[in-house]
């Protein structure tokens, strides 16, 4: 609160003292008469050497045309104060000062300034201790970045932290939380990719040096990373190698299993380039990363029911696990979480009537990606 008012008053100060340099700096009309005079008398004797025939047209011509430019000139530096400029003077810092008077008083009337502060630390403690199904992308990230904080030698949670601003649209912190990962753990193929796929989305799909550097470590690492034969696949296509990009697509899909995620998309691909020699379809979008997200969620979860199996007198905790179920539309989970609980705290009226409700929370609205 003191660092607004210091704000607050540094801001009026440098206001007032804007309005009262130009005060300062104006003329009074008798003053600017006087640099104005000789200009005028200036352009008078030119008219007069042209009524005598003393001028020839061109330096007529040239002659008005100096004179009236140095009168202009000298018009604009005058302003419109009078002699006594004390008047309009006062009454600039007068406006000057009701404005900031006026200010502070609106935010006294409309504000809180007695209100405390809610410090950032203490909402990602709500978020930690909240259901992980019902928050939000940017929320996760946050509590993902005090797990990492305290792992500082697990790339894992810099790896979900990542996705999870990915999920925000926040590419640039996904970009930094991924570079963290690689000089953690660089012989980690699907980092590299996944970082790879960042400077993708960054770029709006163009293939760029540093992504094809994190592609080609993903390689390094493991030579049958998907996502790094892909996009190193598709830039040999956007390149002009069309032969060369289709026969890496087509290596990918035999190596792919039958079921594999993607595999179908792939060939549904590699038809369409063949067809028009060139390359089709949406580029990489950050959205591309919310079924990761998604998993990420349902493994948080099923962390807090292996978490209640070994400690289940946690009466609040089998509560946020049904809610979790529920959120994530698994009926069957949320079924026996809910008959277990009720189970172990059936003398208990008030946690049953709050696992009931925990049970009947809507389930999260569904995003399918192409």
């Amino acid at each position: 609160m003191i660092a607004f008012w210091i704000a607050a008053a540094g801001l009026s100060v440098v206001t007032a003292g804007l309005v009262l340099r130009g005060a300062a700096r104006a003329r009074p009309v008798d003053d600017a008469e006087t640099r104005l005079e000789p200009h005028r008398r200036r352009l008078a004797e030119v008219e007069r050497l042209a009524i005598d025939g003393l001028l020839a047209a061109d330096e007529l011509k040239a002659a008005r045309a100096e004179a009236g430019r140095g009168l202009l000139a000298a018009a604009d530096q005058t302003e419109s104060w009078s002699r006594d400029g004390s008047g309009p003077r006062k009454a600039a810092v007068a406006t000057v000062g009701l404005a900031c008077a006026s200010a502070v008083g609106l935010y006294l009337f409309v504000g809180q300034p007695q209100l405390p502060d809610q410090p950032f630390a203490k909402r990602v403690a709500a978020w930690r201790a909240a259901d992980p199904a019902t928050l939000e992308p940017a929320k996760i990230a946050a509590v993902l970045e005090g797990v990492a904080a305290e792992r500082p030698n697990d790339p894992e949670p810099l790896v979900f932290m990542a996705k999870a601003h990915a999920a925000a649209g926040d590419m640039a912190s996904a970009e930094q939380s991924l570079r963290k990962a690689v000089r953690i753990a660089p012989k980690r193929a699907d980092i590299w990719s996944l970082l790879g796929e960042t400077f993708v989305i960054q770029s709006e799909g163009q293939i760029g040096p540093d992504a094809k550097l994190a592609f080609g470590q993903a390689l390094k690492a493991d030579p049958a990373d998907v996502r790094a034969r892909y996009y190193l696949g598709r830039a040999r296509i956007a390149e002009g190698d069309l032969a060369g990009g289709l026969s890496d697509w087509r290596n990918l899909l035999a190596a792919l299993a039958p079921k594999a995620p993607g595999r179908d998309s792939l060939a549904a691909e590699i038809a369409q380039v063949e067809a028009s020699g060139k390359l089709l379809g949406a580029q990489p979008e950050a959205a591309s990363a919310n079924p990761e997200v998604q998993g990420m969620i349902a493994g948080m979860v099923e962390g807090l029911a292996q978490r209640l199996k070994q400690s289940p007198d946690d009466p609040d905790g089998w509560v946020r696990l049904v809610r979790a179920y529920a959120v994530l539309g698994d009926a069957a989970k949320r079924d026996a979480a809910l008959a277990t609980a009720s189970a172990l705290f059936k003398d208990q009226p008030k946690v049953l009537s709050a696992l009931r409700q925990a049970a009947d929370t809507p389930a999260q609205a569904k995003t399918t990606n192409p």
